[in-house]
């Protein structure tokens, strides 16, 4: 078991990451950043596989703002509530696509301000926007990158706005869109929040993770 510093750590972890997920695809289904942007609207309290298998009637009937926002919040709801909260996210899906037919001229905006003025959009969903539909450097942290984040010594936050700090300063922003999606997929294979033996995980085992 080692015992490194941070940064140490960090650089060791991309190697680990990349040896194991070399390729990292986008775990949700989507043809554009507006698609992309539903999609991870209603990945909240759901999960990927949930949402991938509600949006391909959902985009069928409306895959643009303009087509989105000409339906109604129950039309839409009838899509999507396998997800959970659909009342809440119909209605937000409905307003943001309004949104940017008003004010965006039917476009998704490519920075943090204006994603996050949308209704139903928090700064997890526009950084993931940013990074899998624009390229542009984001590091987005959810429950479980802030548990791996934790468990790992990387941070010691107790908000995921301190861990994305933390992260952001100790990988280097070239690869912040690439490693977020890694450690997604280690997690899910190799570092579940339940039913976890440390020394079976390829991190945890080499420096001391819980």
């Amino acid at each position: 078991m080692k015992r490194l510093g941070k940064k140490a750590k960090a650089a060791e972890i991309i190697a680990i990451l990349e040896r194991l997920f070399p390729v990292v695809p986008i775990p949700l289904k989507h043809r554009d950043p507006f698609t992309l942007l539903v999609a991870v609207m209603l990945s909240g309290r759901s999960t990927d596989a949930m949402v991938n298998r509600v949006t391909p009637a959902l985009f069928a009937k409306a895959d643009t703002p303009a087509s989105m926002a000409s339906l109604s919040a129950d039309e839409i709801r009838a899509f999507i509530k396998p997800c959970g909260l659909s009342p809440a996210k119909s209605k937000h899906i409905r307003a943001m696509s309004q949104i940017l037919v008003e004010k965006f001229g039917g476009q998704v905006p490519r920075n943090f301000e204006d994603l996050e003025s949308l209704p139903g959009v928090g700064h997890k969903t526009a950084s993931v926007v940013l990074c899998q539909a624009f390229g542009i450097p984001a590091f987005p942290v959810d429950t479980h990158i802030h548990r791996l984040a934790r468990r790992w010594g990387l941070s010691n936050g107790r908000s995921v706005v301190q861990t994305e700090r933390d992260l952001k300063r100790l990988f280097p922003e070239k690869l912040w869109n690439k490693l977020h999606l890694q450690m997604i997929y280690f997690g899910r294979k190799y570092c579940p929040a339940r039913g976890h033996d440390p020394k079976q995980c390829p991190i945890c085992s080499r420096f001391g993770g819980r």
